[in-house]
């Protein structure tokens, strides 16, 4: 029995073909080619599905079902996508184009709902009914199970942790509010950080460490000069790691999931960032008392998670 998922994103559109045990036994990728017309896009999405299945040596008779995990705000009933900035789609009905042009059951989802849903099923959140899932990159995007279904709020527009204020007339954020969560611990907004402490510090290390070359910070140059014993950047990163740990606090005091599972490039420093992030959850959280405590982990399947989710979307209808 196999089934597709699709992965579709401001870059590219990424298609598998994944067997009942969630294995991923052919892939197929598509550039999304941004910006242009909603019937080419989603042309490209069935495409990449029938490369998928032709490239695991199948033909569409051998598949159950195909699931698209979509950026945006997503009506999974109706399967409709309201509104995807990335995509730069308003009211697009992406479940019934699809199933003209696959003659296939078609399920879409949140893509990063999607992501969770394939981790709690196959990856790190495995075997846990409840489950909250976080990913810091651009921005802080976030998928919550409950009883071992996704979140979605009654209008479709739940599950939105980067959103949540954690500073008060803070930041600026693309939503319209101030102080949200991914302003402060998004990989974009740790670049900004580091940024603004280089220019308030211009002996840091981390001017060497990019060459004087501001365009050059990444989101590992404050933990790399950290671990130098540059002091700036250690001031860098512990506040981002508070930073981070607000937001984390918040979700597990509201949910007091099974797990709790952070995701992106930064987890790559590894106990440098979820050592002090597990002492502050410890500090701070609400439950510090309680016998039975939220885990706190890392994502596992890393971009094979939103096909993966994809894919079974047909467990969460």
């Amino acid at each position: 029995m196999y089934f597709v998922g699709i992965d579709v994103g401001g870059t590219n559109i990424a298609a598998g073909v994944v067997d009942e045990n969630y294995k991923i036994v052919a892939t197929a990728k598509i550039k999304t080619r941004m910006p242009r017309p909603a019937e080419q896009i989603i042309d490209d999405i069935a495409l990449s599905a029938k490369q998928a299945v032709a490239n695991a040596g199948l033909t569409m008779d051998d598949i159950e079902s195909i699931g698209v995990g979509c950026p945006g705000q997503i009506d999974f009933e109706k399967g409709v996508v309201n509104f995807s900035p990335n995509l730069d789609f308003h009211l697009v009905p992406l479940k019934a184009m699809l199933e003209e042009r696959l003659n296939k059951k078609i399920f879409i989802e949140n893509d990063a709902n999607a992501a969770a849903f394939g981790e709690v099923l196959a990856g790190a959140a495995k075997n846990t009914k409840n489950a909250v899932i976080i990913t810091l990159g651009t921005g802080v995007g976030g998928g919550i199970i409950i009883d071992g279904k996704i979140y979605r709020g009654h209008n479709y527009a739940g599950a939105e942790p980067g959103h949540m204020v954690i500073k008060e007339s803070g930041v600026r954020c693309g939503c319209g509010r101030r102080g949200c969560f991914e302003q402060y611990a998004s990989a974009t907004a740790l670049i900004r950080q580091t940024r603004d402490a280089m220019r308030r510090d211009p002996h840091s290390l981390m001017w060497k460490l990019t060459g004087g070359d501001l365009k050059k910070v990444t989101g590992h140059t404050a933990f790399d000069a950290m671990r130098k014993g540059d002091q700036t950047a250690k001031r860098v990163v512990k506040k981002y790691i508070d930073y981070i740990g607000c937001g984390i606090v918040n979700l597990i005091n509201i949910f007091q999931p099974e797990i709790l599972c952070i995701g992106g490039g930064i987890c790559n420093e590894g106990e440098e960032l979820m050592a002090p992030l597990r002492a502050y959850i410890e500090r701070e959280r609400f439950s510090r008392y309680c016998e039975v405590q939220t885990k706190l982990g890392t994502t596992s399947l890393l971009n094979d998670a939103g096909i993966i989710g994809a894919a079974f979307l047909h467990l969460s209808d």
